[in-house]
């Protein structure tokens, strides 16, 4: 036994010394090299402001029974910029939201909201009834120790 220990301690200390012929290559990373950078033309406010508004109007809306969702939005713009809409939000508490809006350039964006309708909240009814808790009653398992074994020795 003991011929057997010292023979896998030369053996373990010979192959510490003399490194394994599998190591992996020294990392070497590329080399970094960034893009060149190209800023946007510039272009100043004032060329933004030469243009126009364009005026349109547009109207959308959605009503779907089933889902629920009821919501509609018309905006309006005329050739000064002058921009009114309005659009409506069905609530979940019943009530229907409505925002009326106005933009323009001297006084900015303009929002009076306001509420149509009652809002109801439907009286919470759970849908199950739950079992009344009973824990089962404690009964300790009876303590039996293991039977003593001594450890094993290793000398020679």
């Amino acid at each position: 036994m003991y011929k057997t220990l010292v023979a896998a301690a030369l053996a373990a200390t010979a192959l510490a010394d003399n490194p394994s012929p599998y190591e992996p290559a020294p990392y070497k990373p590329a080399p970094y090299k960034p893009a060149p950078y190209k800023p946007a033309p510039y272009k100043p406010h004032s060329e933004y402001k030469d243009e126009a508004p364009q005026p349109f109007a547009y109207q959308y809306g959605v009503k779907d029974g089933y889902s629920g969702a009821d919501f509609d939005k018309k905006e309006e713009q005329d050739a000064y910029g002058n921009l009114q809409g309005e659009y409506r939000v069905a609530l979940p508490d019943g009530r229907t939201q409505i925002v009326t809006y106005n933009a323009n350039h001297e006084n900015g964006f303009v929002a009076d909201v306001r509420y149509e309708g009652e809002a109801s909240y439907p009286e919470y009814k759970p849908d199950y009834k739950p079992s009344p808790y009973k824990p089962a009653p404690y009964k300790p398992a009876p303590y039996k120790p293991a039977p003593y074994q001594p450890a094993p020795s290793y000398e020679a």
